[in-house]
This record gives C-alpha cells, structure tokens and sequence, in this order.
C-alpha cells in the first residue's frame, strides 16, 4: 500500500487542526457546556446558579407535557422518515426507467432541495390555512374540516407532510444513484429469470438498495429529530401551546421563552442520550441485516 509522505511530521496534525477546532467549539464545548447547566437551576440573568442534582432530569422526564411530546417526536419522526423514504423510493424507480424527457422529469423533483425548511413552514401553513389555504378549501368542499395551528391534530398532520415534502428530493437523489449503479448485466438475468417486476425489485433491487436505504434511514431519523425545528416554528405561528411541538423545540421553548436554563440544558442531555442510543440500535440490529457487495 502506498503511503503519503509529508515533508514534516506535523503537518498533518496542522492541516486537521482547522476542522478539529470547528468540532470543538461547535460541537463538543457546547455539549459539555449543556451538560453543566443541566445539574443547576441557574438565574436567566446570569446572576448565578444552585446545584440541583437530577431535579431537572426527573422533573421533565414525569412532566405530562414533555412526555407527549416525546411520543409526538417519535410518531412523527417514525412517519416523517417512513413517506419521506417510500414516495422517494417509488420515484427513483420510475425516474430510473424514463427515457424521453428525463432530466425535465428529475430537474422537478430535485429542485425542491433548494428550499429551506422555514420557507417549507410557510408554503405549508399557507397551503393550509384555514382562510385561504387552498388544501383546506379542498378538504372543506368534500364535506371535511382542517384546521391547522387550532386542532392538534389536524396541525400534526399538515407538519408531517410538509416536512416529508421537503425532505423527499435529498432521498430521491441518493435512491436514483443506488439504482443507476447497480449493473446492467444483473438487471437483464433479472429480467429473463423473472418476468414480475414487482417481484425482481424485492428479490433483486430492494438487496443491492439495503445500503443506501439504511444509510438514509438514519439521515432522515436525523432530520426529523433537529432540522425540522424551522418548519415546526413556522406552522405552530408562534403559538405553540395548544399544538405539537418535538423534543427540539421543546428545549428552544424552554430556555429562550420559559428562561428555565437548566430544564433545558436537562431536556437536550436527555436528547443527545436517547440520539445516541437509537443510533447503537439501528447500527446493531439493521446494518448487520445489510450486505455490502
């Protein structure tokens, strides 16, 4: 194996020394720095801080209000991923198979990318608006009501479609290079072997997608947890008291409205735990599922 020679010992540590710093101090100084305050009832003020132990901790975890957002962020990451990765999926494949007119075909679906989540929460509570959106007019002329930023559920839902909406054109492109890669030659004994085509896209397919679909599972777990925070802020029109809210806003809530430093500083340790342990789980119990050729 051929190694790189560099013609100082150091200046490899120099040249990582950048990106270590940039990991540092916006990644691993804050968490430290929340981890702190989570042991403290701290004066927002700043004037200072009493030590509280686990009070924090044991006091979001059995508050009512954090423990249905909790099952708020884990139905709407669980559905978040789940339309976001199928809708893209089935695109891909009928992408993967146009001839005329495909870069038109893809170009649509791509461009969505572009659009930033809080620009996403706005065309979503525009779109359902109970004035003027044009998604409730619908729902109200088949005899249906939506009433979005009122009814929690009704909001619940138009959060979850907006947010799978802004998150199908990244999945869409990773789905569209993993079918493009897989070669030819496979895809033609496919066909002559097995005339289904439902059938050969799960005996066939679906096997050498395992990779990238696993890959995006965890990508798309991770943006409904913290990058959904724009569309959410968005759509509950800063009222979120009455709607549903994740375990990310719920710290936003917290710290810069409640001005309780430490329950939030609690409740984002408890998030970065619960992160890390689904993080084990999916890397023990679905990657050894998936082979990689």
């Amino acid at each position: 194996m051929k190694r790189v020679q560099f013609s100082s010992r150091w200046l490899p540590y120099a040249l990582l020394v950048p990106q270590l710093s940039i990991v540092f101090i916006f990644f691993y100084w804050p968490a430290a720095e929340a981890i702190q305050s989570s042991f403290y009832l701290e004066d927002p003020f700043g004037f200072g801080a009493t030590f509280v132990g686990f009070d924090n901790f044991t006091t979001a975890l059995s508050s009512p209000t954090y423990q249905r957002t909790a099952a708020f962020t884990a139905v709407f990451t669980v559905l978040v991923a789940f339309f976001a990765l199928s809708i893209a999926l089935l695109l891909a494949v009928k992408a993967d198979k146009v001839i005329r007119g495909a870069t038109t075909y893809k170009t649509l679906i791509i461009w969505v990318y572009a659009v930033a989540p809080p620009v996403t929460g706005l065309i979503g509570a525009l779109l359902f608006d109970i004035n003027i959106g044009p998604i409730t007019e619908l729902i109200a002329s088949l005899g249906g009501e939506m009433r979005v930023g009122v009814d929690y559920n009704d909001t619940a839902i138009a959060m979850i479609i907006a947010a799978s909406w802004n998150q199908i054109p990244v999945n869409f492109i990773y789905f569209l290079s993993g079918l493009q890669s897989i070669p030819k030659s496979i895809t033609e004994a496919a066909a002559l072997d097995c005339r289904s085509g439902f059938k050969r896209f799960w005996t066939m397919t679906a096997p050498l997608l395992a990779p990238t679909a696993f890959f995006m599972l965890i990508i798309n777990m991770t943006y409904a947890l913290f990058d959904t925070f724009g569309i959410i802020d968005v759509m509950t029109k800063n009222e979120p008291a009455n709607n549903p809210v994740t375990l990310v806003y719920r710290v936003y809530l917290e710290g810069f409205r409640g001005n309780d430093i430490g329950g939030s500083s609690a409740q984002s340790v408890i998030l970065m735990i619960l992160v890390f342990v689904l993080t084990i789980l999916q890397f023990r119990f679905i990657e050894r599922r998936i082979h990689y050729n």
